[in-house]
């Protein structure tokens, strides 16, 4: 798939991994539609991006919100072919804490927006792009969705994140296996610690402990980094069903 030719939804697209994947696309002449819970952050991430984006407010784990702004997403971009899934929360807490055992409602929130959401788009996105026309090697469509090293790794404190993420990995090759009948692709990437929003109020101390432990290159990885692995996907037919991890060698240690 050609860049110039992406009709894209992205998921927490008005920041972050998100954002940094728009402005990728629309500089290769993609158009992209922004879902994201952040209306403010949205309307500034369109202006950011120009007449080749728009915004929808959505909470990925709301199924008739999600098929509807998909709807409406297809008639303003012209179509979808992409769905990239960015949108995420942390969770982080121990199963047994100072306070007590972590309560459900919390583990259950992180699984609902990380895996239910990400299947929520998943499947909405598939269910469009089955009716596109056939491009070479039949390829109508391609999803790819974002877990996370902690994945394979979870550290203390992330029971509930390495689950959700878990479960991201663990659905993408039986969702390519399936989605192969009507020419979608399905991928994942999982990134290591990557300089986003979340980073920016953590102390130096605590920053520069991080950079050092990745092999190399010691440092956090960039958002543009992402959006050239996604960039990398998109235009590769052959990757398909697997994951990606981009991370700088790092493998997270207990705590």
């Amino acid at each position: 798939m050609q860049l110039s030719d992406v009709r894209a939804v992205i998921t927490g697209g008005a920041s972050g991994l998100g954002f940094a994947v728009a402005q990728h696309l629309v500089r290769h002449g993609a158009h992209v539609a922004l879902f994201d819970v952040n209306a403010t952050r949205g309307d500034e991430a369109v202006a950011a991006l120009g007449k080749h984006a728009c915004f929808f407010a959505s909470d990925v784990t709301h199924e008739e919100t999600i098929k509807s702004n998909m709807a409406e997403a297809a008639e303003k971009i012209g179509g979808i072919n992409v769905a990239i899934n960015c949108a995420g929360i942390l969770g982080a807490g121990r199963v047994l804490g100072k306070d007590g055992p972590m309560p459900l409602s919390q583990f259950e929130t992180t699984v609902r927006v990380n895996l239910i959401g990400s299947f929520n788009v998943a499947k909405a996105a598939a269910e469009r792009m089955q009716h596109n026309i056939a491009g070479e090697d039949g390829e109508r469509g391609v999803i790819i969705n974002t877990a996370s090293i902690a994945a394979f790794e979870g550290q203390i404190g992330q029971a509930a994140y390495s689950a959700s993420k878990g479960g991201v990995v663990g659905m993408t090759l039986p969702m390519a296996r399936e989605f192969a009948r009507i020419g979608v692709r399905v991928m994942t990437i999982a990134p290591g610690v990557f300089h986003t929003p979340m980073v920016d109020g953590m102390p130096q101390a605590v920053y520069d402990s991080l950079c050092a432990q990745v092999p190399y290159p010691s440092r956090l990885g960039k958002p543009e980094e992402f959006a050239d692995t996604v960039a990398f996907i998109l235009q590769n037919r052959y990757l398909n069903g697997g994951v990606i991890r981009v991370d700088g060698a790092i493998r997270l240690q207990p705590k």
